[in-house]
């Protein structure tokens, strides 16, 4: 028996009504993009050790569906263009290697995927689906509306930026990256974005303090801890070392 045409049209309008309810849960405590952009815009501000730039932050969900994607600047054109798809790629890379037991930041992912690294090659996995990252229109890059929100994006990026994003039961819902400045200054920026969104209720890590700090350990071509990055500024390694003391992640209550 065929379907009537208007048989057809709400059974198609019920499905769509399912997979956004079922998105919205997805996304359920993570920042609007309101919320993204206005916690981007107040760090950005501040001191962060590199060159002060503006900055793309994108927020993917635990299944690395894109949520959230904003800049700093007053148009997308005051951001490195390259930056928004490097934002994405660091996001779904934290959220990608992190587990509801140990939090792993891209910052601490260099020194493993180098030559010789107990990670080596992991940086050629996982592709960019190259479709989601540069599809849509360009004016709305970064809005409400851009064109990654909703998708995968995939990719692995393996320098200072991407952090996991753990909501205050310590549950892990998925992770942030952030990127327009040197890679140092990145991943001071995203840790201090995530603390003002309060998801930052992290198991633990494998940096000295035992969170996902960087970790800047790194001599004449040599890795103490296995986890370090490079240094980029005597000024940038002062803050970022700070970090725990000066936004310290949160405390799960049991």
């Amino acid at each position: 028996m065929r379907k009537s045409h208007g048989m057809m049209m709400g059974t198609a309008l019920a499905v769509s009504l399912m997979m956004a309810s079922a998105g919205a849960a997805v996304a359920e405590g993570l920042p609007t993009h309101e919320e993204l952009a206005a916690v981007l815009k107040a760090v950005v501000a501040g001191k962060n050790g590199g060159f002060g730039f503006n900055m793309w932050a994108t927020v993917v969900d635990r299944d690395g569906v894109v949520r959230a994607v904003a800049f700093s600047g007053n148009d997308r054109g005051d951001q490195w263009p390259g930056s928004r798809v490097i934002s994405a790629q660091k996001a779904n890379t934290a959220n990608a290697f992190s587990l509801p037991g140990l939090a792993l930041s891209t910052a601490q992912l260099f020194a493993a995927v180098q030559p010789g690294g107990s990670l080596f090659g992991l940086q050629h996995s996982n592709p960019v689906d190259t479709e989601v990252a540069y599809g849509g229109s360009a004016e709305r890059y970064g809005t409400l509306k851009d064109p990654m929100v909703g998708k995968k994006i995939g990719g692995v990026n393996v320098f200072g930026g991407g952090l996991p994003l753990y909501d205050a039961s310590g549950t892990l819902v998925g992770a942030i990256g952030v990127s327009g400045d040197s890679s140092c200054a990145d991943h001071v920026i995203a840790w201090k974005v995530r603390d003002g969104l309060n998801l930052d209720f992290i198991p633990g890590g494998v940096s000295p303090t035992k969170d996902d700090n960087i970790v800047f350990d790194m001599k004449h071509g040599g890795n103490e801890s296995g986890w370090g990055h490079p240094s980029c500024s005597d000024a940038v390694v002062e803050i970022a070392n700070e970090l725990p003391k000066s936004n310290p992640v949160g405390v799960v209550k049991k």
